[in-house]
């Protein structure tokens, strides 16, 4: 069992002391879902990279921006909110660790043709 209020604290504590002010780690992979913590100090960005096929934050304390071409969306702590379908960036509002959970891709079912 994973306890994420424990990797929430280590990694905001890893974050405070690197360069970039962040911290992360995968916490469980199954298929195309990917669930990650991310710590973001202060200030901190987590630069602009294309979204996944679907994706998810839920910030565990903080708050961050999620900044796209659709604009700003703020997310607080105990928040969840569905990630644009576009490119975009995180900046964190203050100390903050958030649950990105991600489906990277699909599986087709090759052996009987269906998707």
């Amino acid at each position: 069992m994973t306890d994420i209020d424990v990797i929430a604290r280590e990694h905001l504590s890893a974050a405070g002391g690197a360069t970039h002010g962040r911290s992360a780690a995968m916490v469980a992979q199954d298929g195309p879902l990917r669930q990650t913590v991310l710590a973001l100090r202060a200030g901190a960005v987590l630069g602009e990279h294309n979204a996944p096929l679907a994706a998810s934050i839920y910030v565990l304390e903080g708050s961050v921006t999620v900044v796209s071409a659709s604009g700003r969306l703020v997310v607080n702590e105990n928040q969840l909110e569905i990630i644009p379908q576009e490119r975009h960036s995180v900046e964190a509002n203050e100390d903050s660790v958030f649950l990105l959970t991600a489906v990277t891709e699909t599986h087709l079912d090759s052996g009987s043709g269906k998707a």
